[in-house]
């Protein structure tokens, strides 16, 4: 069984100039090697830091899952920023007769990735430090979208800690993960975690504020 969050965004497999294009500024290798083929590109790595197959060293030394997303409330208000202690894929699993089983419970791996936390932690000084109002926990992924009360309270008790709800950013840190590489999650929170209420959405503001954590994550990076 592969998990398709694990899938998906085959940054683990695209040449260093895909991820620059992402944001050139975080980018920690100037010379790009070659692309593998397919099977290497499938390979799983055994090396940290090499890519899968190829015995060539990744070109870089972090990747940042960077986006807006919903916050859960009373953990993260709607305005505010998350830098995730671990991306949780929460809804990857098997439905049971007596409920959800994650595919740690089947047996088909880990639903968890940790953060680069010494990272994490700076990050998150930085930001308050600098006025920002900002969480740690948990960033859950999900394939659809939390739209009802019932499920947002079903991901809480299967992710007691969850702070931020995405799309992608289990994904992203699965395949840095595959080549050693640490990650961070950060999301500006752009509406509550619960029913789907499009009128109080601010995206704007969510975009606001990780505009500004991205030059207070460079500041961090680079000192």
């Amino acid at each position: 069984m592969k998990a398709p969050a694990a899938k998906a965004p085959d940054l683990a497999t695209a040449p260093p100039q895909a991820a620059a294009a992402v944001d050139p500024a975080l980018a920690q290798g100037a010379t790009a090697p070659e692309q593998p083929d397919a099977a290497q590109a499938s390979a799983a790595s055994t090396s940290p830091g090499l890519l899968a197959g190829t015995g060539l060293t990744s070109a870089y030394t972090l990747v940042v899952s960077a986006g807006i997303g919903g916050g859960f409330p009373g953990v993260a208000d709607v305005g505010s920023l998350v830098v995730a202690d671990a991306m949780v894929a929460a809804d990857l699993g098997s439905q049971a007769p007596d409920g959800f089983l994650s595919v740690d419970e089947l047996g088909f791996g880990s639903s968890r990735v940790a953060a680069d936390a010494a990272l994490a932690v700076r990050l998150r000084d930085a930001l308050k430090r600098a006025g920002h109002a900002v969480s740690g926990g948990t960033a859950v992924t999900v394939s659809t979208a939390t739209g009802t009360a019932e499920t947002a309270a079903e991901l809480l008790r299967r992710v007691p800690d969850a702070a931020a709800e995405g799309m992608e950013g289990f994904g992203v840190a699965t395949a840095a993960q595959q080549f050693g590489v640490p990650a961070l999650e950060l999301r500006g929170i752009s509406n509550a975690v619960g029913p789907r209420d499009r009128v109080a959405w601010r995206i704007k503001d969510a975009l606001d504020a990780l505009q500004a954590a991205s030059s207070i994550l460079r500041e961090v990076l680079t000192s």
